[in-house]
């Protein structure tokens, strides 16, 4: 008797070897799948086995997307396989998306899948992430300002009184996820409180005003919207101390007087060295018209010299020019007048 093989055609063989391979594989696929697709079937969100090859030819973890979904559907949020796999493939965090579309969803924000992804992606690496960001918009957050961190306790501002007043304030916010993406930071928001308090203070015409009435900051800071193009949306800002601080103003007047002195000692230096300069110039000239006149005095002999050799000039006009000068003299000593030199 021949073996059953043997009995078989070639084609017959054919077939068999095929179904066995198909069997095989059929096997292998339930073995790999078989938990998963029963476990997605029974949570009542369903995948298809060829979902799950899909995403295990793609190097995507099964177990994980298919859980992630099992939760959010069971949770009312009707994500797909396909949307979950496309934000892992992107190099976000699933896990974090569903449980931010849950609590958005049971806090009744606004928040659609999309957004969330953007937000995940956006605070990859920053030490925050998408939950954090929808429990501060359910959850508001108080930020100190200015940051202690920073190494500055007070926000200092001047009165027009010239007192300085030494301010903190606490700023209570919570996050606008629809301006999440893009939005300026934290940072941002207590610079420009911080601005806003200066400004605020220094329009006041003194600071016995802000004494009396802190929240008047807070308010006029509040009005200014400064939480425009950030990624929170302020609450309230609370004015936490206000301190008087040094005379600005006085101390200001103070060196600025003392700088007018030592201008107008300047002044008064330059005119008294102008004066020096000018002194010493007469004195100068004065040297020089005397040195002027001892030379036309000393052409004197010369001239009479010439008159006598010419003859325009005798004996007895020198003796009467002598004459004259002694009467002039003796004239002088009578009436107590010096004798010009």
């Amino acid at each position: 008797m021949k073996p059953l093989f043997a009995q078989m055609d070639v084609g017959t063989v054919a077939i068999i070897a095929v179904l066995g391979v198909c069997g095989l594989a059929l096997l292998s696929i339930i073995a790999s799948f078989g938990s998963i697709w029963l476990r997605s079937l029974a949570s009542g969100a369903p995948v298809g086995l060829v979902e799950l090859i899909a995403l295990r030819l793609r190097g995507i973890p099964v177990g994980h997307i298919v859980d992630n979904r099992i939760t959010a559907v069971k949770s009312g949020l009707p994500l797909t396989i396909d949307d979950l796999s496309t934000h892992f493939l992107a190099g976000g965090n699933v896990d974090m998306i569903v449980q931010a579309l849950i609590a958005a969803q049971r806090a009744g924000i606004h928040l659609d899948f999309n957004r969330a992804c953007a937000i995940d992606l956006a605070t990859k690496g920053t030490g925050k992430n998408v939950v954090d960001a929808v429990k501060t918009s359910v959850n508001p957050r108080v930020i100190d300002c200015p940051n202690p961190i920073a190494g500055k306790n007070t926000i200092d501002a001047v009165a027009k009184d010239g007192i300085v007043i030494k301010a903190r304030a606490r700023v209570t916010v919570r996050t606008n996820l629809d301006r999440f993406v893009g939005g300026a930071t934290e940072e941002t928001i207590v610079a420009r409180v911080g601005e806003g308090i200066v400004s605020t203070i220094g329009s006041v015409e003194t600071y016995k005003l802000v004494l009396e009435n802190p929240d008047r900051i807070s308010k006029t800071v509040l009005d200014k919207g400064l939480d425009a193009n950030t990624a929170f949306e302020i609450l309230s800002i609370d004015i936490a101390d206000v301190d008087i601080g040094e005379n600005v103003g006085a101390k200001l007047q103070a060196e600025q007087a003392e700088a007018n002195k030592l201008k107008a000692q300047a002044e008064a230096e330059v005119r008294r060295a102008n004066a020096v300069a000018l002194e010493q110039e007469m004195i100068a000239k004065v040297a020089e018209m005397r040195a002027r006149v001892v030379e036309a005095e000393a052409q004197v002999p010369l001239a009479l010299s010439e008159a006598f050799r010419g003859g325009n000039f005798g004996v007895m006009d020198y003796y009467r020019m002598k004459n004259i000068q002694a009467d002039t003299s003796m004239r002088e000593n009578i009436a107590g007048v010096s004798p010009s030199k």
